[in-house]
């Protein structure tokens, strides 16, 4: 049982750091919580057995580190949008485009046979 804890402990954490390193790092908060959860139940667990721990250390770190570097990014990391204008000016070409399309096209005088 503990075994089946620390191995989904270690891929939640090896997940969460990667994630906190991709432009998608909101992510990685799931994953390293889930990971935080597992290894205190395997912590738990080699507590009571007197097994050796140094691996739940590791999987600690590795989410602090990856909570660490989810919080910075989310923290201060702006988003900036730029030449809304020309998307509108498009937006609105394809909405014509479309209009003068289905102008066009004429399909109440086509009968299926």
């Amino acid at each position: 049982m503990k075994r089946l804890f620390t191995i989904l402990a270690i891929i939640m954490a090896i997940l969460a750091t990667i994630l906190s390193v991709l432009p998608l790092s909101n992510l990685a908060f799931f994953s390293a919580i889930a990971a935080l959860i597992f290894a205190g139940v395997a912590y738990f667990l080699s507590k009571k057995s007197g097994d050796p721990k140094k691996i739940i250390h590791f999987i600690f770190l590795l989410c602090i580190i990856s909570l660490v570097l989810s919080t910075y990014k989310a923290l201060f990391t702006e988003t900036k949008v730029t030449n809304t204008e020309e998307l509108q000016v498009k937006e609105k070409e394809s909405k014509e485009d479309a209009s003068e399309e289905s102008e066009v096209l004429d399909l109440g005088d086509s009968s299926i046979d």
